[in-house]
């Protein structure tokens, strides 16, 4: 089959061919990408799919995302393993309609990622690929602690990790600040999970939104910093020297300090229906800064060369899932281009997850999963919030508002 559109934005925030076709083969690749001229000289009895004046471009990674996140539910008594389990592969399907071809899970209940991704693997579900820690860890009484596994000292730290790389994780996730200045671990406690990991050829991921946890963070080594959301400049180019990403989340703190103020505005503080929301009502006084910081900042850190990854983590009740068309708006709004707001969910986060050579750009011989939004993304970011057609692995899995997530329906 050959993909046309008007436009291509390959991935690697600079390149936007025009009048140009992709090639798929029957293993689910890239196979050729050129102008439709060659393309149809060189395959002249593929069939053709023309998108017309739209944009044909990897599909998206969302790189922190919850997807067995019950908590918030105002009946999360009712939520048992199995629920548990429905609940997070609805999520991973909605997905597909975001344009969303990969995610990385960072921590979800026990277990629900590792079976997730073995039930895709057999064939009994169709879901994005999927990158997965077990649940998180925090100190006693560390951020999250309800949700996540709690343990102190370096040797429980690694106790816990080598759990975790037993039961399947394939990142582990440390939690490691919550909405004051006061460190959780200690020093050497983030050391040895750093250590731990790296010993055993995985990778770490870091919740670190306030200083001086930031710098502890970073002195570590941690492969990525979630949030870092009062992080310096100084900051920003240290982690670009040690090739640590910066996952912003910018999403995910707006929407708080949003909801927060009108609350406050509208219903005077007033109770609301998520027990999680009930409480991050309590640190409103937080969120506006984090606002402003992300809205003030972004820029200034994205060019020091640091690495950028999109991850939205949404998990307030009946918030939107995954929008990662929001995330990429803003860092727009904030300052960057499309074309490179587009790179920080597809080709870096691919480099992130070491699968760049399977996935991340349109190139040839990388996996066709592909993503086609109405319009000139390369000019207007809310393209994709017009999203027309998904493939995974060369098979469609959304067009033009319906999945296709059944074995039998996913023809081309």
């Amino acid at each position: 089959m050959i993909l046309k559109a008007k436009y291509i934005i390959t991935g690697d925030g600079k390149t936007v061919l025009k009048n140009n076709a992709v090639v798929l083969d029957e293993y689910g690749k890239i196979k050729m990408v050129g102008s439709l001229e060659n393309v149809s000289k060189e395959f002249p009895d593929e069939e053709v799919k023309d998108f017309g004046e739209s944009t044909i471009l990897p599909g998206l990674f969302d790189m922190h995302v919850h997807l067995g996140y019950w908590y918030s539910q105002p009946d999360s008594f009712n939520y048992g393993e199995q629920l548990i389990m429905l609940y997070a592969l609805q999520h991973a399907q909605a997905a597909f309609e975001r344009g969303i071809t990969s995610i990385r899970d960072l921590s979800s209940a026990h277990g629900v990622c590792k079976n997730l991704k073995l039930a895709a693997e057999k064939g009994f579900i169709t879901i994005p690929r999927l990158t997965h820690t077990d649940t998180g860890i925090c100190m006693t009484g560390g951020h999250a602690w309800e949700e996540v596994e709690q343990v102190d000292g370096p040797w429980e730290v690694r106790k816990e990790i080598r759990k975790q790389v037993r039961d399947g994780a394939e990142w582990v996730k440390v939690l490691t600040s919550h909405r004051t200045h006061t460190p959780e671990f200690t020093q050497e406690e983030l050391n040895a999970a750093v250590d731990e990991c790296h010993r055993r050829g995985i990778k770490c991921a870091v919740h670190a939104g306030t200083n001086p946890n930031i710098q502890m963070c970073i002195n570590a080594g941690f492969d990525t910093i979630e949030h870092a959301t009062f992080m310096t400049e100084d900051h920003a180019k240290q982690m670009a020297e040690k090739g640590i990403a910066w996952t912003p989340t910018i999403m995910a703190y707006t929407l708080l300090y949003d909801i927060c103020k009108e609350n406050i505005e509208k219903n005077a503080g007033a109770p609301v229906n998520d027990p999680v929301m009930q409480k991050e009502m309590k640190d409103y006084e937080y969120f506006e800064p984090a606002y402003k910081a992300y809205r003030d900042n972004f820029k200034k850190f994205y060019d020091t060369g640091v690495t950028v990854i999109a991850g939205t983590d949404m998990v307030m009740y009946n918030s939107p899932f995954m929008p990662i068309n929001r995330e990429l708006q803003y860092m727009v709004e904030y300052g960057i281009t499309p074309v490179q707001a587009i790179q920080t969910a597809t080709s870096n986060p691919a480099k992130v997850l070491g699968v760049e050579n399977e996935r991340g750009l349109i190139k040839d011989g990388l996996d066709a999963d592909i993503l086609v939004v109405e319009g000139n993304l390369s000019e207007d970011i809310k393209c994709l919030n017009n999203v027309k057609y998904v493939m995974l692995g060369g098979k469609k899995v959304f067009e033009n508002g319906v999945r296709y997530v059944g074995t039998k329906n996913m023809n081309m």
